[in-house]
């Protein structure tokens, strides 16, 4: 197994008054080399926005974009002509493709929202942009994983064009959980949204997270109670066409 730790500490941070981010990987004026992606993850952006704010219309193409509200609502608008609100519980993906324009604002002007976005490498270039979303009752993954994300799931999970999975759950104190690779030469960057565990031999408290590869699966072990997230992508980039 080969790992690398990231703790929440290290992370990029911007203050645009606005908005506050902070990047786990390298990303607008934040350039950190040694954090520029973990295999085809790209993007773990963890923002707070101000109510009444956000992002204006704006664009991407060949990027897979996942977005987890934590608190709030976002409002989405885009150039297929999707819209709506995104909420807690919520989990949203497009396919920017070809190219895609779109907008997401603090649906509420009254209270913050907080949200981490995800971007990821496609596998296949050029595919018509597309959107979707669905929600994921708490209790779906309490004390377990819930696949969020996938290729190959289709009643359970969103479409991703990637051979990449999103797995969320909720653990409760001194639960254990093993995670198996679903893809061999896959690895797995795993992100704790609250609490503390030990995952891969390593102590992580609230927004640390590890990234794994070389290994069939990840063992993990919950100290306090927890949210987290796995994220498992391809690590050779090599292979997108």
């Amino acid at each position: 197994m080969k790992k690398v730790v990231h703790l929440a500490k290290d992370r990029g941070y911007a203050n645009f008054g606005w908005l506050q981010a902070r990047y786990s990987f390298s990303f607008g004026n934040y350039y950190n080399p040694e954090k520029v992606h973990f295999g085809a993850l790209r993007v773990l952006n963890d923002d707070i926005i101000l109510g009444g704010t956000g992002f204006a219309t704006h664009p991407h193409d060949n990027m897979e974009i996942v977005t987890i509200p934590l608190e709030g609502g976002l409002a989405h608008e885009d150039s297929t002509g999707q819209s709506g609100i995104i909420r807690k519980n919520d989990v949203q993906i497009m396919s920017a493709g070809t190219g895609i324009y779109h907008s997401e604002k603090n649906a509420f002007a009254d209270r913050i929202t907080k949200h981490l976005q995800i971007w990821v490498f496609p596998k296949v270039r050029n595919i018509p942009p597309r959107y979707a979303q669905k929600s994921y009752p708490p209790e779906s993954y309490q004390n377990r994983l819930q696949v969020v994300v996938a290729p190959d799931r289709h009643d359970e999970a969103l479409w991703i064009n990637q051979d990449a999975y999103f797995w969320l759950g909720n653990f409760e104190k001194d639960q254990k959980v093993t995670y198996q690779i679903q893809k061999q030469g896959n690895g797995v960057y795993a992100f704790l949204i609250e609490g503390q565990a030990e995952i891969a031999g390593e102590t992580l408290h609230a927004r640390d997270a590890v990234g794994v590869w070389e290994t069939d699966n990840l063992k993990i072990k919950f100290s306090e109670n927890s949210h987290l997230l796995l994220i498992e992508v391809p690590m050779n980039l090599n292979s997108y066409r």
